[in-house]
């Protein structure tokens, strides 16, 4: 029980204290900053992450089709919406796996294609992000080299892995929870390394990742700031590069505070840049809860007991069965 309760408010309590520390620093001139944004880019960002969440599902049902999984974009999407509600209170990303149990129920998916599928997802979410980082670099002034060699490395290990998965049909094994493993890989394989897939789920993940950076330009905009295109890429890549790794659920607070630090070195004023971070991921992150509220009553009342069971088994230790 402790463990459990440990899990999810210490990340809480480390995501407040950032946020917290991040607005303290400017509350002297927050509300006359406030005062002067103009409403009608604040209503674009709100439909432009709409555009791009729509999108996710479609990807996502691409994804799971191509494993043989012919689930519908509703559902698809709504997995996604729902998933990502959840990571928004429990940390380490343990959210993706209601997914897992929902495909299961709404679609017979295997628990072991669920699984797979967010990993698929995940990796071309990661590769396009530092792809995005990559190509601003060179356009970002006052940036620390090492966030470079950052992006390089995972760029890196996201080649690595894909060249793994080009081979992996030729490895066997008779272990039973080996045998499951490679069934894994060869359906990430599928979904991922055939030539369609591979301009499909490239091509979708670079427009969704664009989308999510004219989101924070709308917010940008908003305040009637002027930073340069690539600063604010650089922001949104470095920004989601973090969020990967689940310190705190959601990413909040390091999200906010890396935003804001780049939009700092790329000439904007630290209130603006604090707030354009701040109200860049809150957008998000309402348009997230929005969408997962509607999708949990899309589903029905079963959801949530099976939110609270996926959850509780990795907070335990344990994994979902793999079938």
């Amino acid at each position: 029980m402790y463990r459990k309760i440990s899990a999810i408010v210490i990340p809480t309590l480390i995501a407040a204290g950032i946020l917290g520390y991040m607005l303290y620093t400017v509350w002297g001139q927050l509300l006359d900053a406030l005062r002067h944004i103009i409403l009608s880019y604040l209503i674009v960002a709100i439909l432009i992450c709409l555009v791009a969440w729509l999108l996710r599902g479609w990807r996502y049902h691409r994804i799971l089709v191509g494993m043989d999984n012919p689930v519908n974009i509703r559902i698809a999407t709504a997995c996604i919406f729902i998933s990502q509600t959840a990571n928004l209170i429990v940390p380490l990303r343990l959210g993706d796996f209601v997914r897992v149990f929902i495909l299961n129920h709404e679609n017979k998916t295997k628990y072991s294609d669920g699984i797979a599928s967010v990993v698929v997802e995940r990796i071309f979410d990661i590769v396009t992000v530092a792809l995005l980082g990559l190509f601003a670099f060179p356009f970002v002034l006052n940036v620390d080299p090492v966030y470079f060699l950052i992006i390089v490395l995972i760029l890196g290990i996201g080649a690595l892995f894909f060249l793994f998965l080009f081979f992996v049909n030729r490895l066997q094994a008779q272990n039973k929870y080996i045998h499951i493993l490679l069934n894994m890989l060869h359906e990430m394989r599928k979904a991922s390394l055939t030539p369609r897939s591979i301009v499909i789920l490239g091509c979708s993940s670079i427009v969704i990742w664009i989308l999510d950076v004219l989101v924070c330009l709308s917010v940008v905009m908003m305040f009637g700031q002027d930073v340069s295109f690539a600063t604010i890429v650089f922001a949104i890549v470095i920004g989601n590069l973090i969020k990967a790794v689940p310190i705190t659920p959601g990413g909040l607070g390091t999200y906010e505070y890396l935003v804001a630090k780049t939009l700092n070195l790329g000439g904007m004023p630290e209130i603006y840049a604090n707030l354009v971070a701040i109200i860049d991921h809150l957008i998000k992150n309402l348009v997230t809860v929005a969408g997962g509220v509607v999708s949990i009553y899309y589903f029905g009342d079963w959801v949530i007991p099976n939110i609270k069971t996926a959850l509780n088994s990795k907070l335990d230790g344990r994994d979902p069965p793999v079938s």
